[in-house]
């Protein structure tokens, strides 16, 4: 029988795999570049007419790198252009986003409990949110052009603030933190679309055409190349914050978002201080261990959790409904909830795994889909199947969410 569950578990798989090489391969030339571009010897007088040079080992091989503050004399053969990493994590990413948040928005996207909204009414805001990052982004860049750039990242910072706020309020916890990390790395990707390529295209045809290119280009590429360089960390820490329920499921999920960023700006400014070869500020490793034991407390200070709704909704009533329920329902109690509990009783225990609860009809229901996947399909849970789940119950599981979706 053909399963669509499991071809829509194996699609986002896929799309996460691709997600994440992409990404790898975005953030590796984006890094190299800076710290390539902030040790750089700029006080040898350079026959090419260069900026200044660097000389690299690696596999094996010795590499000679010069940079020219705007550009060559005349067009070299076989120009790189370092683009298509930047788009396809941002296509991957928005593609996985479709997959999780928007197709399976009825779990992940919409909690009743913070904003009761429509799907398609979660939906639109999270397009509309993404777009909105980027007119903002942009016009601040535009407004405090000639202001010190410190001051633009301050105002930036406020923005971001300002957002992750904002996601908190209208979608589950879950969501606002991957939506925050979505914002950002849009505008990210934006910038290289919209301004780098752009403006190095610019400077590419005036070599061409016999053209002196104008050094503005390229000034402006390298800002916003920066402001990349900065926000890196961040957005991955947001990525991988969905399978931490420490970090998204607290009251103070949005102030614990706002920290990543600083976290970020202390990590980097180490970096990118010890590449240019102005010291190693050690400060930055004390003030990020601050912020991040700061983010701890606030984890857990107070948990965040939903108190269980006395009645099924939308999609949740579905599977109560569904034959077969009642059976799951004795089996998520006796296999799974011993972990899955608001006060787990399983030894070492402190809070449910995944922020995962398994105890009421509803939160049942509500996991309807990863019970299936992961006990039914696969013996993926229980762990190590430490609580003895026996293969008449695998099949009870399939039954009951087959039952349920039609399949």
């Amino acid at each position: 029988m053909y399963d669509l569950a499991a071809f829509w578990a194996w699609a986002e798989f896929a799309v996460r795999w691709l997600h994440v090489i992409t990404a790898i391969a975005w953030i590796g030339s984006s890094f190299y570049f800076i710290a390539l571009d902030l040790g750089l010897h700029r006080d040898r007088a350079l026959s090419s007419g260069a900026d200044g040079e660097e000389w690299q080992v690696h596999g094996g091989g010795f590499y000679h790198i010069q940079k020219y503050l705007v550009a060559p004399a005349n067009m070299p053969d076989g120009l790189v252009w370092f683009k298509w990493e930047s788009y396809a994590t941002w296509l991957s990413g928005f593609a996985l986003l479709i997959l999780v948040y928007y197709v399976g928005a009825e779990f992940y996207l919409v909690d009743p409990n913070v904003l009761d909204i429509a799907v398609w009414q979660a939906v639109g805001i999270s397009v509309a949110s993404l777009a909105l990052g980027w007119v903002l982004y942009n016009t601040l860049c535009k407004v405090f052009v000639d202001a010190d750039q410190t001051l633009l990242m301050v105002a930036l910072f406020a923005v971001l603030v300002a957002m992750s706020w904002f996601y908190a309020q209208v979608f589950s916890g879950r969501a606002a933190l991957l939506h925050l990390g979505a914002f950002t790395a849009t505008i990210m990707s934006a910038n290289v679309f919209m301004i780098i390529i752009p403006n190095q295209k610019i400077v590419v045809a005036d070599l061409i055409a016999g053209r002196e290119p104008d050094a503005k280009y390229g000034k402006i590429a390298k800002q916003r190349s920066t402001h990349n360089n900065y926000l890196t960390l961040p957005v991955i820490f947001l990525m991988l914050s969905n399978h931490y329920p420490l970090a998204f499921a607290s009251a103070y999920n949005w102030i614990i978002a706002s920290l990543v960023f600083l976290m970020g700006v202390t990590i980097r400014h180490y970096f990118n201080t010890m590449h240019a070869r102005k010291g190693h500020p050690n400060w930055t490793w004390a003030a990020t261990a601050i912020l991040f034991l700061m983010i701890t407390w606030l984890s857990t200070a107070p948990m965040f959790q939903d108190e269980p709704r006395e009645e099924a909704m939308g999609a949740e009533l579905r599977f109560v409904q569904a034959e077969g329920f009642e059976e799951v329902h004795d089996i998520m109690l006796g296999r799974c909830s011993m972990c899955h509990a608001q006060e787990p009783v399983w030894q070492g225990l402190h809070w449910p795994p995944k922020g995962v609860m398994l105890e009421t009809e509803v939160q049942i229901a509500r996991h309807a889909r990863a019970i299936y996947l992961q006990s039914g399909l696969s013996h993926a849970m229980p762990p190590a199947n430490l609580s003895w789940m026996e293969d008449e119950e695998r099949a009870r599981i399939v039954a009951w969410y087959r039952a349920a979706t039609g399949g």
